[in-house]
């Protein structure tokens, strides 16, 4: 049976291996340079690397092939979320916690101090030369280059709706070349505005995936006679080049919480329900307290100055206290640097009108209420430092859903008072896909998602990508 992996993944994951290996080495080299090079003279140096040189190697291959026997390269991972990192931690942790017992077993001598800062050495080299080499791909994907064609099948709604959160980001992995829609042969459907080309029927899909070189056949939704028919497409698609791809209907369950267990040749798919408490949650909020008080100290000068700024630029207090509603619908004062002049809330009546916000939230663009420091703050997100305050007194999340107005609480349909079930944060999923740009309804999917499939490295995630939001100024107004 031929390989299912494009021919650039099978050059991408050639470069990703050569410079895993060559990280290693240095993080191993390294941590024994640490170790032994100072206050040591040339001959015991000398007779320390000979002891260590079947150790030393020992580290790097089973590193090397660790990483190799966890996936960490496979070309479905790799430029694209969390799951490409966690299978490098893995690998790097599994290693050398067997490589310990092994150790200890044969009474292998080994200096602790080089066997330790060997790992976090590693792990560190390891996730920067990922993250430059994912930015690599971005640009490339950008390009269009890099990306694996795809056809989509399935009824036109459900195939419009998987398109577009394929296309939603500016990055992806699938170009969507074309679609088998359910009762149609010939045509084309509109999707964001632009045609694309119906290149089969549904009996067909093998067929044409072969014909047009694609490397994905996503089935959206549930077309043809549901199950048989994916079985049957699978077994089309045996012996090719082609993956298929199931998307699941699941629309607001993360990964994780799914899990396929068979019974007796029924593929049950077991879905964890969302927790709201519990251990997770206490390391969130340690977490919290830690980053809030030290972002504290580092940006107070900073936070000091801003303050002088807002006090010159116009009349009025330097904070701006607003009753907003935390977790469990229970109200508290949140701060900000105050952006406008001090009559807003009075004047606020009068600009209703204008209202170019989602929902019930207020906002507009060049609001007349907004000063000239308020409106540079605004624009890279200055004006919520203050904010660190709630986290640390335990109001808000570093991480977490936008924090709502009474009155928009007074609007909410049922289901989206699931918002309110953990305490609201100085970014989230709003701020990092669009902020003020995100209409009402993205904003809630988007709110809800985090509140039932939320992790710790899913908010590290977030607030990486909140500073290039904030950097790029997007959606700030």
């Amino acid at each position: 049976m031929s390989s299912n992996v494009p021919a650039w993944a099978r050059q991408y994951r050639a470069r990703l291996a050569a410079t895993d290996s060559l990280i290693i080495v240095v993080a191993v080299m390294v941590a024994f340079a640490s170790r032994f090079w100072w206050g040591e003279s040339a001959a015991s140096l000398a007779a320390i690397a000979a002891d260590y040189w079947m150790v030393t190697l020992t580290i790097i291959g089973a590193w090397i092939i660790s990483l190799s026997a966890y996936h960490s390269r496979d070309s479905r991972v790799v430029g694209i979320g969390l799951d490409e990192y966690r299978r490098v931690v893995n690998a790097s942790v599994v290693t050398f916690g067997l490589l310990a017992i092994i150790f200890l077993m044969f009474k292998v001598d080994i200096a602790r101090g080089f066997f330790v800062l060997a790992l976090p050495l590693g792990i560190t080299g390891l996730a920067l030369n990922r993250l430059l080499w994912r930015k690599w791909l971005a640009r490339q994907r950008q390009e269009g280059l890099y990306l694996h064609r795809a056809i989509v099948v399935g009824d036109e709604a459900d195939v419009d709706y998987v398109v577009k959160q394929i296309d939603k980001r500016g990055v992806s992995l699938y170009h969507v070349i074309g679609a088998a829609i359910t009762g149609s042969t010939e045509g084309s459907i509109t999707v964001n505005r632009h045609q694309l080309p119906i290149v089969s029927s549904l009996s067909n899909v093998a067929e044409a995936a072969s014909y047009l070189g694609v490397d994905a056949v996503i089935v959206a939704g549930n077309p043809g006679n549901g199950s048989t028919y994916i079985r049957d497409l699978g077994w089309d698609l045996e012996g090719s080049t082609t993956e298929l791809v199931v998307a699941s209907q699941l629309t607001n369950v993360a990964g994780p919480r799914i899990h396929f267990r068979p019974v007796e040749g029924l593929p049950l798919m077991h879905v964890e329900l969302p927790q709201f408490g519990g251990g997770r949650h206490l390391l969130k909020r340690a977490a919290d307290v830690i980053a809030s008080s030290l972002a504290l100290i580092l940006l107070m000068p900073l936070m000091l100055v801003i303050a002088w700024l807002v006090h010159r630029d116009s009349r009025g207090p330097i904070l701006f206290r607003q009753e907003r509603i935390g977790r469990g619908g229970q109200p508290f004062p949140m701060l900000k640097f105050r952006s406008m002049v001090a009559t807003a809330e009075d004047d606020l009546a009068g600009l209703l009108d204008k209202n170019e916000g989602a929902g019930a939230l207020f906002k507009m663009k060049n609001d007349p209420r907004v000063t000239r420091v308020g409106e540079f703050l605004r624009k890279y997100s200055l004006d919520e430092l203050p904010q660190l305050w709630n986290i640390l007194v335990g109001d808000m999340s570093l991480v977490g859903p936008r924090p709502p107005l009474e009155r928009e609480v007074a609007t909410y349909e049922n289901h989206v008072h699931r918002r309110l079930y953990i305490k609201p944060g100085l970014t989230g999923m709003w701020q990092v896909n669009g902020r003020s740009n995100l209409d009402w309804d993205e904003s809630v999917r988007l709110d809800l998602y985090y509140v039932e499939n939320w992790s710790l490295a899913g908010d590290l995630v977030i607030m990486w990508r909140t500073l290039k939001v904030i950097r790029g100024a997007v959606g700030a107004y």
